[in-house]
């Protein structure tokens, strides 16, 4: 019998240096995220990598030449739901969550949401759909599982 296909995957890059990351914790926020904003989702890849492999994404793909936190990109788009790819920038969370008074978990965790946030369709563009956003942010990162 063939082995389950893992529908979340987490991958951290060689560059970041973390001493321990609750893998299925990152799971379970993902998992409900895309459940309460009615994401169909088939698969999705959490990359935590650092500045490089960030800015090096955003630069090719999104022909942006400066660091950003997070990267979402769709994949793939089927009946059975998206596959997707979110790279989280674990660099930028440990610089900045002293700065915001969070845990580095929490600034990871606000990443990673605002990431798939994007894949359910919100956009950050403008003052108030920045506003939005940050909102719902704010709102899954009290979630208790």
């Amino acid at each position: 019998m063939p082995e389950p296909v893992e529908r979340i995957s987490i991958c951290i890059d060689e560059s970041v240096e973390m001493e321990s990351v609750d893998t299925d914790r990152l799971r379970r926020l993902t998992e409900i995220v895309l459940e309460r904003e009615s994401v169909v989702w088939s698969s999705i890849s959490i990359v935590l990598a650092g500045h490089e492999t960030v800015r090096n994404l955003n630069r090719k793909y999104l022909d942006h030449d400066y660091e950003t936190d997070v990267l979402s990109f769709l994949i793939d788009q089927t009946g059975d739901g998206i596959d997707a790819e979110v790279y989280v920038d674990v660099q930028t969370a440990v610089e900045r969550h002293v700065e915001f008074k969070v845990s580095l978990r929490q600034e990871i965790e606000r990443y990673l949401i605002h990431g798939l946030l994007h894949l359910a369709g919100y956009e950050d563009d403008k003052p108030r759909k920045k506003r939005r956003m940050q909102e719902c942010e704010d709102r899954y990162l009290t979630v208790t599982f």
